[in-house]
């Protein structure tokens, strides 16, 4: 087997366990019928956006499967973050003193999925909506905007999120 073959069968092997646990977990559903329904179209599409789903250039294997142990960590500290961060916003409305602002910053992580994540992060956060991510460049608004030196509000924003997601996705 030629290894491009190889590796577009990897790539639909990938695509089709990312839909197949989502299908499970919208249905939430055991019955034989349903699991057969989702196995069946998680192939299809599979078969018709792995190309998309996965590129070609994103040849590592842990480019796209998480390490668990960090992800569930990562989800509990995003979690909490969520928790904090809303109690946060309540307080300044409360005080009355908000100061939005725009930030432009980098970020280190290398694969799309986990700029994803980190930008998805950011956005469930109260208080921070991602607006754009071109590459390696994020543009956030802020709403207690401490500062709008890039590398210090990058780091306030991204806080703990890159380091997890850095362990997580390499």
């Amino acid at each position: 087997m030629r290894l491009e073959t190889r590796w577009a069968l990897v790539r639909f092997l990938i695509t089709f366990l990312s839909l197949f646990p989502g299908w499970m977990l919208f249905t939430w559903s055991l019955d034989p019928g349903s699991l057969v329904a989702g196995i069946v179209s998680s192939l299809v599409v599979a078969w018709f956006t792995y190309s998309i789903f996965v590129d070609e250039s994103e040849a590592a294997r842990r480019a796209h499967l998480p390490r668990p142990h960090y992800f569930i960590v990562y989800l509990v500290v995003l979690v909490f973050n969520m928790y904090v961060a809303s109690f946060q916003v309540l307080w300044q409305i409360l005080r009355g003193k908000i100061n939005p602002g725009i930030v432009h910053f980098r970020t280190r992580l290398k694969t799309d999925i986990a700029r994803v994540a980190l930008t998805s992060s950011i956005t469930l956060t109260p208080g921070t909506i991602t607006l754009d991510l071109t590459d390696d460049h994020l543009v956030v608004h802020w709403l207690d905007a401490r500062t709008t030196h890039s590398r210090y509000a990058g780091e306030l924003i991204k806080g703990i999120y890159e380091k997890l997601l850095r362990r997580i996705w390499l």
